[in-house]
This record gives C-alpha cells, structure tokens and sequence, in this order.
C-alpha cells in the first residue's frame, strides 16, 4: 500500500512530466498551461482547493492508464479490472481520488471540460479567445453545450466554481 509520502512523489512526478510535454501544439508545457490556470484562478480569489484544482485539472493527460490501473489493483488485490476508454479530466479526477485529494478537488478537475463546453456556450467571447488547438479539442470534447445542457449544468452545486 502506497504511503502518503508515495502518493505526493506520485503527484510531483505528474507534475515534472507534464513540464516535457507540449500543451496541444501551444508554445508553452502541459506544467506551464497548469500552473497559468492556478494564477488564475487566484487572482480571482478563489479558495485553495480551487486552486488547487486548476494546478492539476489536466493530471490526467499525464497519468497513464496503466498507472491508474496499477493503483486500483493493489486497492483490490486483482489484476482482473478494466478502466476503460475516459477522457483525460476523468482519469485525472480518479488518480486525484485515488491518492487521497477531496472530492471537491476531484469534482473540479472531472468537470473542467464541462466548464468549458459552457462558457463556449454562454459566452461567445470565451470561443473567440480560445486558441486554435482548444477549438479543435472543444469538437472532439463534444463542443458547446446546447441551450439545455447549459440551463442544467447551471443548477449543479459547484457551478460557480466550475
């Protein structure tokens, strides 16, 4: 069983990978791209877990499946599981759960490309300063909400901080 100092270097290691790794054909890193979000979001008061949360909201574009799924066998003590084909803020939310990070945490990190499909659908100024790669990834994410998904997502609790 992992002990919290693995679970932190697990995290770190996350994190320093993503310093290698191109942001969708952007001119900065995945660790660059996250540590903006976090400046963000604190410069627009938001509270540590928040921040937290945009640190990490693309973990899982970094966190492989097997890696995931190495945590969950030794939880279960079996090899005998599948996690399935999820996109990237799901196996980021899980490997956060995994590791021991609140849900609200975690329900931030699943929900950010929700968040997205929002404001594109609310404000079209959030689109037009989109860069060319975050639309393209916007189409494969499902694009903007409709009229309905936006109404529904606007009554979740954590809307606000979504």
């Amino acid at each position: 069983m992992a002990t919290p100092a693995d679970k932190a270097a697990s995290v770190f290691q996350l994190l320093e990978a993503g310093s290698k790794q191109g942001y969708i054909g952007e001119n900065i890193s995945q660790l660059e791209h996250a540590l903006q979000a976090a400046q963000l979001a604190t410069q627009e008061g938001a509270d540590n877990e928040t921040v937290l949360a945009a640190l990490l909201h693309d973990i899982g574009q970094f966190c492989s499946a097997k890696e995931l799924r190495r945590m969950l066998v030794e939880d279960i003590g079996s090899d005998d599981i599948d996690v399935g084909a999820v996109g990237h803020e799901k196996l980021g939310a899980e490997y956060l759960r995994k590791v021991g990070f609140s849900e609200k945490v975690c329900e931030l990190v699943e929900s950010h490309v929700v968040a997205k499909r929002y404001l594109t659908a609310t404000e079209p100024q959030y689109y037009e300063a989109l860069s060319k790669a975050s639309k393209l990834s916007l189409k494969f994410q499902g694009g903007p909400f409709t009229p309905d998904e936006a109404l529904a997502f606007e009554h979740d609790m954590l809307f606000k901080q979504k």
